[in-house]
């Protein structure tokens, strides 16, 4: 607005007054303020001008997340949050992995015409360095969910990804299964890769040339599906399988069916998030419990709170082993 107010040679609030289209305004100063506009390029930013004055009393959550129930989970709690502090709630998609100039199109759209007193970021955009520089130069707050890489960079809230995949290990390992499979998660979701590779790094301390296969199971079901067909078709089968989220491991059992393998006689299953896919199952899915609706509150109410935002403080939430009927000793 300071450079629209210099070319046309008005004050900062005679742009102010036909931005926001006042009335008593004479045509020659809007002809003038309306010029210099055209020839800037000048859009009206309305989070950045909520976030330099009055509150709008509305945060926003970005998505890049094709789980279902990952999704429900963390709208509900940045939503209790929202509750408790008398706030609205206002939901954006956008794609990390477009071409950056698309990505910032997406940012640009969302920003500019949309008022909301901090957002809070979940996995990938999490870890995605222009969505943050992005932010940061806007002036815009901001708390992750999650994040893996830069976590002192902002706010946010998680749990030990590493240590609930070891926990996972130790405990087919005691089990009796010396023979593993690996449906990994998505290649840009950080916390599926440090799960895995606690997974795989418990294993190889207890075995160094233990056996484990790998296939890319990428959080989703069918992907899950054509990893378990991967990882059960190999001459000598895992007798045990962690697949790094609920959708992907519910797939896997898929191809231990199509198969004609006993769960969990033939082939143990477990997966990760405790999501209601694990009782849509039969039968029902061993899995990681990850506290993803307080997660998402806690990081909500960051926002809300001056000191940890400006303390980038960081907030480590427990996980739990949920034992079902999908994990038995080794056969």
């Amino acid at each position: 607005m300071s450079d629209v107010a210099q070319l046309a040679g008005v004050s900062l609030k005679s742009v102010s007054r036909v931005v926001n289209n006042e009335a008593h305004i004479s045509a020659k100063l809007r002809t003038r303020v309306e010029g210099a506009i055209q020839q800037l390029d000048y859009v009206p930013d309305t989070a950045a001008r909520s976030l330099a004055g009055a509150r709008s009393f509305t945060l926003g959550v970005f998505f890049d997340n094709s789980s279902p129930n990952y999704t429900m989970k963390v709208v509900a709690g940045v939503y209790a949050a929202c509750i408790e502090h008398k706030y609205h709630l206002r939901i954006d998609n956008i794609d990390t992995y477009a071409a950056p100039d698309v990505l910032e199109g997406q940012l640009d759209q969302i920003l500019r015409h949309s008022r909301v007193d901090g957002l809070v970021l979940t996995p990938p955009i999490t870890d995605n360095a222009q969505v943050l520089d992005y932010l940061e130069a806007r002036g815009v707050a901001y708390t992750r969910i999650s994040p893996t890489l830069t976590p002192e960079r902002s706010a946010h809230t998680w749990v030990d990804n590493a240590a609930a995949g070891a926990q996972i290990a130790e405990y087919l390992w005691a089990r009796g299964h010396r023979r593993f499979g690996l449906a990994s998660g998505h290649v840009n979701h950080g916390d599926g890769a440090q799960r895995c590779q606690g997974f795989v790094d418990r294993l190889r301390q207890f075995d160094p040339n233990v056996v484990i296969i790998e296939a890319y199971g990428s959080f989703l079901f069918e992907n899950g599906i054509a990893a378990g067909h991967e990882l059960l078709g190999a001459k000598r089968r895992p007798t045990a399988i962690f697949a790094a989220n609920d959708d992907s491991a519910a797939g896997v059992m898929v191809a231990a069916r199509e198969l004609g393998l006993e769960i969990p006689l033939d082939v143990s299953i477990v997966g990760f998030d405790d999501s209601w896919v694990a009782k849509s199952v039969w039968p029902y899915l061993t899995t990681i419990h990850q506290p993803i609706e307080a997660m998402a509150k806690a990081a909500a109410s960051m926002l809300l709170d001056r000191d940890k935002l400006a303390s980038k403080h960081a907030e480590k939430l427990d996980y739990t082993l949920i034992e079902r009927d999908s994990v038995a000793d080794a056969p």
